[in-house]
């Protein structure tokens, strides 16, 4: 059977001393501010990160950085040099921190030439909180009725794949065509027609479905035979955790702590969002409404009720995942490209049909995550 170890930092610092200036610390977010992300804004607000000698910044993909990926390139069809993405940062030094989903994190240890980026907390206890929706009239209710849809894609490198699988589980064929816009504007594009599916979270674009009156059929995740792992979770590169254990650590703990009071106030974390974002995040607008239902759907699955404590991740839920993954026939080589050379990179298309490369044997796959530098219970 897999076994994953977690990763062990290699070397220790000395905390900092009250005199010492903060230690200054971006989190590359995975999304516009939201509601997955409340723990932060609140430490952030609550002057929890301050306390703990760390100047946070909480950067959103809708900076410019991101043109091309999140959002449009500019008008000239330039846009950004490469295509950037929240673990894209965390892996060229430019963030401390990245959330990314379970797939993502699993590609970054199979991807070679780049980082081992790890999981170092997952924002949710719940793993089966994402899901491929339709909308309600569409009449596609089933995943095996995605057959011949329009998929809008993140463009991730096991996505397309994953969905594929569901729709395989439910007794469909897997076919379907995967469009690639620019990631922040993937649900409009189910709501405007321009697609039949994509993958959001129940508590954000699902809310957001039912203030706005919009049925969706949902397929959560894990109730069509895939052990999916955390979504999200934060990341960080190795090097740095090894070189900044104990910066990592109070980062860590003032974000849990921020977790546990958006657990016990969820509506009062709502409006710190709100606020926070707005002045934060390029005067980004949240929707009060939105951020009060989501934050309340919320509430219970930010801790474990078992013990209370945020962040931690089970070495067999990330076993199983990894061990799927695998067994699928997912762990290859190939990585997703938007200019494939049908070597080392492929399209989309290539990777849902099985062109994907060499298989990566699975004991050579490093160990993803690491509970290390969260709060001891």
């Amino acid at each position: 059977p897999l076994i994953i170890i977690p990763f062990q930092p290699n070397s220790r610092v000395e905390p900092m001393t009250s005199s010492a200036a903060p230690d200054k610390i971006v989190v590359a977010l995975d999304w516009t501010p939201n509601c997955n992300h409340l723990g932060f804004y609140v430490a952030k607000e609550a002057g929890l990160y301050s306390a703990a000698g760390l100047d946070v910044r909480l950067v959103s993909p809708n900076d410019p950085d991101y043109a091309g990926s999140y959002i449009p390139a500019d008008a000239s069809g330039e846009g950004a040099p490469q295509y950037v993405t929240p673990c894209s940062k965390l892996a060229a030094g430019e963030a401390q921190f990245a959330i990314n989903s379970p797939e993502g994190v699993v590609g970054w240890n199979v991807a070679p030439g780049r980082p081992n980026l790890k999981a170092v907390a997952a924002l949710l206890h719940d793993r089966n909180s994402s899901a491929i929706v339709t909308l309600k009239s569409s009449g596609r209710g089933r995943p095996k009725d995605l057959d011949g849809c329009r998929y809008a894609s993140y463009a991730a490198r096991f996505e397309g794949r994953i969905v594929q699988k569901m729709i395989q589980n439910d007794g469909g064929k897997g076919d379907f065509v995967e469009d690639t816009p620019p990631m922040l504007g993937i649900w409009n594009t189910l709501l405007e027609g321009k697609a039949d599916a994509t993958w959001v979270f129940m508590q954000w674009e699902g809310v957001e479905a039912q203030l706005k009156g919009v049925e969706l059929n949902a397929f959560r995740v894990c109730d069509y035979g895939i052990p999916y792992g955390y979504a999200p979770c934060l990341c960080a590169h190795p090097d740095w955790l090894a070189a900044n254990p104990e910066t990592a650590k109070r980062f860590l703990a003032a974000t849990a702590e921020g977790y546990s009071r958006a657990a016990a106030d969820p509506k009062g974390a709502a409006a710190t969002l709100v606020r926070l974002a707005a002045s934060e995040n390029g005067g980004h607008q949240v929707d009060p409404a939105l951020a009060a239902a989501s934050a309340e759907t919320l509430k219970d699955s930010f801790l474990d009720p078992s013990t209370g404590r945020w962040g931690v991740m089970e070495e067999a839920v990330w076993n199983a995942y990894v061990r799927w993954l695998w067994d699928e026939g997912m762990l290859t080589t190939g990585m997703q490209s938007r200019h494939p050379d049908g070597g080392r990179t492929f399209s989309l298309d290539d990777l849902r049909a099985g062109k994907a490369g060499d298989r990566i044997p699975l004991d050579s796959i490093p160990p993803v995550f690491s509970n290390d530098f969260l709060p001891p219970l």
